[in-house]
């Protein structure tokens, strides 16, 4: 019987020509992203814009879904990594800012990501991700429980992220900062810290 590791470890590309194959594919997920919808996107349309085959693209992925997974998964990780400050610091504020430059500094990328049709997935493998983040942080207060807390403030803050995206420039880095702190993260981590007025 074939436990979950061997799945993956078989599914995982073994040479060079596959290595290419499941970048190109990545690359073209991301290139289709940025100008059409997820639920608008075929696996067709990915294999023309990879270039490959489309029995290649079933080789690597069972499904469109699971290449969205495989391409915002090292994305996922990568701002969940900024947010552990958050639950830290005793600034909440400057570390909220730093995940929102953050997402400015990508912000086609996490368009593409948070809002449209792919939003739905990319939510739930963020606050997946979140749930495995290492909990050696002391609670603030006794009456949320943890998981709870991880759900509602990862959740949270994709909405609020995902609000931003959509709005185009109708608010600053900085702006939308203050907003993420005082609306979702000091009052999870129990400390309001200073916000200068904007």
């Amino acid at each position: 019987m074939d436990t979950a590791a061997n799945i993956m470890d078989k599914a995982a590309p073994r040479d060079a020509r596959q290595l290419r194959s499941q970048a190109a594919l990545n690359a073209a997920m991301l290139s289709l992203l940025e100008t059409k919808p997820f639920d608008q996107i075929s696996i067709r349309d990915i294999s023309a814009e990879a270039g490959t085959g489309y029995a290649t693209f079933f080789r690597h992925y069972p499904s469109k879904e699971a290449l969205l997974n495989d391409v915002a998964a090292a994305e996922i990780a990568g701002l969940l990594a900024l947010t552990m400050p958050l639950l830290q610091d005793v600034n909440s504020f400057e570390s909220t800012k730093a995940v929102c430059h953050h997402v400015a500094a990508h912000r086609k990328l996490w368009t593409a990501l948070l809002t449209g049709g792919a939003a739905s997935i990319v939510r739930t493998e963020f606050i997946r991700q979140a749930h495995f983040l290492p909990q050696n942080i002391e609670p603030s207060n006794g009456w949320l429980p943890e998981d709870l807390g991880v759900s509602y403030g990862t959740g949270s803050t994709i909405d609020v992220l995902a609000w931003w995206l959509e709005k185009g420039d109708a608010y600053s880095t900085d702006q939308i900062a203050a907003i993420l702190n005082r609306l979702v993260i000091a009052p999870l981590v129990g400390r309001m810290a200073a916000v200068p007025d904007e």
